[in-house]
């Protein structure tokens, strides 16, 4: 089945959980060489609807279930008259079970393997059908040369459930992984397809349930749950007598000297996404230039803590960090906030205030790092947590007891309870300088009109995304503040003001 993005499940599961549910459908009735049938005629439909006037294939067959797929798609293009070869990095004398039978019937249909080599030509498609989820450790020879002579060819290349070399459970890339241009995948959705590096490896991603036992599938457990229309939390609709003492009072925490753009676009944004009230405290060199750009926040230059206590004290929500810097003016400022109770959101300087020990997170609260200040706050190198993020999000939301928003590629949301969301939206013109800034605000204004810290994270980062998917045919360039309109008309498409 090809299925656009919104229509995708919504669970996400690990290789294992995905491994157990293939064994439960083939204990349950479904003999595993019919799965593995289904497998490759979904992948030869998804292979035709793609490029259908190619009439080549090649096929670079593993050992395996993996190598099995490619078997079987082998033996459909022969008979469907195109010109198929078969290279082997596995013996296909070698194969075993499933795979075996799949190997019978491409030779039945008249498919004649060849050895794998480096010098072995690659024409068409080039169908990846190498290693499979179950790869743990660095691809080795020869598969590792193959992976990289495949990505330098020009030719299109579909991939078989996952990219050869890409980690299900993380994205990662285990020292080389294929390009694909098409992934088809199977039975349940991967982690690793949707997160870290996996954005650059998977290409259009197909998914097919093989029919599979909805009932059986139900009951897998799952790592995520990936972020869509069908599953996202909502704001209730407002009453029509409304007002805006009600829809919470907001206020940003930051814009030290050279900094009151960031602190000012979190405002922003929180008034744009329907915050009642909304006040900004920063520098008092900033305040003209912020009353010109938005008179509707309410500015005040603060130089003291004992300032900002008193605004803060009025504020039913608290969005810290953005622009703060981390020099005497900021770190006073977080050690006001830090043991007040109403709920906040940690961004960009509070999170480095807060690695380095000189400010203390509420519980309760909302961070939201990208992967370098993940690693600061872990303590570990960003390369570490991009290893890993799934790991990286669950160990900082039981450290802090705060549900973290682990900004990047496949962004998570990890809550202490153990819940978590991967939001698979986004494009790259949105890698430029206030996207998180308005993504704090945005958070922040959710929080004052009632949704959970969880919620809110949730919402926010799909908006967020989203916006920028819409704004992406303008190509480069995109300013921050140039999402808030297109927030604002998302918002109220999914969550109507009235009914």
């Amino acid at each position: 089945m090809h299925l656009s993005r919104d229509d995708l499940p919504l669970f996400l599961h690990s290789a294992a959980q995905v491994r157990d549910l293939d064994a439960r459908l083939i204990a349950a009735g479904t003999p595993g060489f019919e799965l593995m049938r289904r497998a490759a005629h979904a992948t030869w439909r998804a292979l035709r609807r793609r490029w259908p006037d190619v009439g080549c294939l090649t096929v670079l067959a593993g050992r395996g279930n993996n190598a099995g797929d490619g078997y079987l798609v082998a033996a459909l293009a022969q008979r469907a008259g195109w010109r198929v070869r078969v290279l082997a990095l596995s013996a296909p004398d070698a194969l075993t079970g499933d795979a075996a039978l799949a190997r019978d019937e491409a030779l039945a249909a008249g498919v004649r393997p060849q050895p794998w080599s480096e010098c072995a030509p690659l024409e068409g498609v080039v169908l990846d059908a190498l290693l499979g989820t179950g790869l743990a450790g660095a691809v080795r020879e020869p598969y590792a040369q193959a992976i990289r002579l495949l990505n330098a060819s020009p030719l299109p290349v579909l991939a078989v459930d996952i990219p050869s070399g890409l980690c299900a459970d993380t994205g990662r890339v285990l020292g080389v992984a294929v390009r694909a241009d098409l992934t088809v995948t199977f039975i349940g959705l991967k982690l690793g397809l949707f997160t870290a590096d996996a954005p650059d490896q998977v290409g259009e991603l197909v998914f097919d349930d093989l029919q599979a036992d909805p009932a059986l599938v139900a009951a897998t457990p799952r790592v995520a749950d990936r972020l869509s229309l069908g599953n996202l939390p909502r704001l209730a609709p407002r009453l029509r007598t409304a007002h805006k003492g009600q829809l919470g009072h907001l206020l940003v925490v930051g814009g030290d000297l050279g900094l009151g753009g960031a602190s000012l676009l979190s405002a922003e944004s929180a008034l744009r996404a329907g915050a009642g009230l909304v006040s900004l405290a920063t520098r008092p060199d900033h305040v003209p230039a912020a009353l010109a750009r938005r008179p509707e926040v309410m500015c005040a230059g603060v130089r003291s803590a004992n300032q900002l206590l008193a605004l803060a004290r009025q504020a039913d929500v608290l969005v810290v960090g953005p622009g703060l810097g981390q020099g005497a003016w900021g770190r006073s400022l977080i050690s006001a906030v830090s043991g007040l109770s109403a709920p906040q959101v940690w961004d960009a300087d509070a999170l480095n205030l807060l690695a380095a020990d000189q400010a203390e997170l509420p519980v309760g609260s909302v961070i939201t790092p990208h992967p370098g200040e993940a690693a600061r706050l872990l303590g570990v190198s960003t390369a570490e947590v991009q290893a890993d993020r799934p790991r990286a999000a669950r160990e900082l939301a039981q450290r802090f007891q705060a549900v973290v928003l682990l900004k990047g590629a496949g962004s998570l949301v990890a809550a202490p309870d153990g819940r978590m969301a991967l939001c698979d939206r986004g494009h790259p013109v949105m890698a430029g300088a206030g996207l998180g800034d308005v993504l704090a605000g945005l958070i922040g204004a959710l929080l004052a009109q009632g949704l959970d810290p969880y919620g809110a994270a949730c919402l926010a980062v799909w908006l967020h995304a989203r916006a920028g998917e819409v704004l992406a045919p303008g190509g480069r360039g995109l300013a921050a503040s140039d999402l808030l309109p297109t927030i604002r008309q998302l918002l109220e498409e999914i969550a109507p003001c009235l009914k």
